[in-house]
């Protein structure tokens, strides 16, 4: 049960910095360093994510 929550709460962060990086990317200027950031975060929230949940023990 603590691995299927703790995979939701890694999902929803994986969402919230992957809107966080287009939205920053869509700003332009120097909000490039955010939008880099929030999205590298986001792919190893995914991948935090995806492990949790998939996962058989």
């Amino acid at each position: 049960m603590q691995r299927r929550l703790l995979g939701l709460l890694f999902a929803t962060l994986s969402v919230g910095l992957g809107l966080i990086a287009v939205l920053s990317a869509l700003e332009g200027g120097r909000a490039w360093v955010i939008a880099l950031t929030a999205a590298a975060l986001a792919i190893w929230m995914g991948g935090l994510a995806r492990r949790a949940l998939l996962r058989r023990t």
